[in-house]
């Protein structure tokens, strides 16, 4: 069936809109960081999928970084493993990072380079661990506690932060045209296993690779005002004011900095966008109206 002429010319806006985003980013990385409900949607796991494959189709040099948080906890409860959070992050003992190296290396990642392979793309999935690509070291965490005078330091087991990241791995796989998928998984100097934080890895592998874009997916619209409008075209510095003021807070805010950091360490832009809506890759890379919240040193 042929379209009607309303709808040839929707279609010719699109792609004519899309062509000064395909040259100018042509050669370019761009970290993608994917989770929350678009990886438990098996439709949103698609639109991602496809997304990403014309990404590299057009000369683009995407990279995946994924969590697994709620299949790590779904395999947990099966196992009848108990868990617990300290300021938002598992506590993970040898038995649960078992679980999650488990989960996070072997069926999350290999469930989405197979999504990528059947879109037509080719998609190779690596762990931190893999070439020691992410060097680890343990995070430290403190509490502060009404009875004590000083923050209580908690040791919340193999949950670690990136000391050093070496790219050689992930320029292997892209000179050979395949496009990366990473578990956050790193390895300490001992040989010690640890569980990060899958947005710290995407925006310290952005850094590293002084990547065009780096895309932090998640379930809201992205940051929002005190109103509760999306902000977006904000500068560093605006960032920086917003922290202060108390705008950004609570859940948003260790994400914010993320994005902060890798702007700050050299990255082009950071972008907050929401992964339920199907193609948000897509309409944040070759559009003009774009999704999310942008953050950037351009003002």
């Amino acid at each position: 069936m042929s379209l009607d002429r309303e709808a040839a010319l929707n279609v010719a806006e699109v792609l004519t809109e899309a062509l000064p985003y395909i040259q100018r980013f042509t050669g370019k990385t761009i970290v993608v960081k994917f989770g929350g409900n678009a990886m438990v949607d098996p439709l949103l796991h698609e639109s991602f999928a496809r997304d990403v494959v014309l990404m590299k189709l057009v000369g683009m040099n995407p990279v995946v970084v994924h969590g697994g948080g709620p299949q790590i906890g779904a395999l947990l409860e099966k196992l009848n493993i108990k868990t617990e959070f300290v300021n938002g992050m598992r506590v993970t003992n040898a038995e649960t990072m078992d679980v999650v190296e488990m989960v996070l290396g072997g069926s999350v990642n290999k469930e989405i380079v197979a999504s990528i392979n059947n879109s037509g793309g080719k998609a190779l999935g690596v762990t931190g661990k893999d070439g020691q690509l992410i060097r680890a070291r343990k995070l430290q965490v403190s509490r502060m506690s009404p009875e004590l005078s000083a923050p209580e330091i908690i040791d919340i087991g193999h949950v670690g932060e990136v000391e050093q990241i070496d790219t050689s791995v992930l320029d292997l796989i892209l000179n050979s045209h395949f496009i990366p998928v990473i578990a956050p998984i790193g390895v300490g100097r001992d040989g010690t296993t640890y569980n990060i934080n899958a947005d710290l890895v995407a925006g310290k592998l952005a850094e590293v690779m002084q990547a065009e874009k780096l895309m932090l997916l998640t379930n809201v619209a992205g940051l929002l005002d005190k109103n509760g409008t999306t902000l977006t075209g904000l500068s560093t510095e605006q960032v920086d004011e917003l922290i202060a003021d108390g705008t950004i807070t609570g859940g948003m805010l260790p994400k914010i900095r993320c994005a902060l950091d890798a702007v700050k360490g050299g990255v082009t832009s950071a972008h907050i966008i929401d992964g339920t809506v199907p193609h948000a890759v897509l309409l944040e890379t070759f559009t003009d109206d774009g999704m999310g919240t942008l953050i950037s040193n351009r003002r």
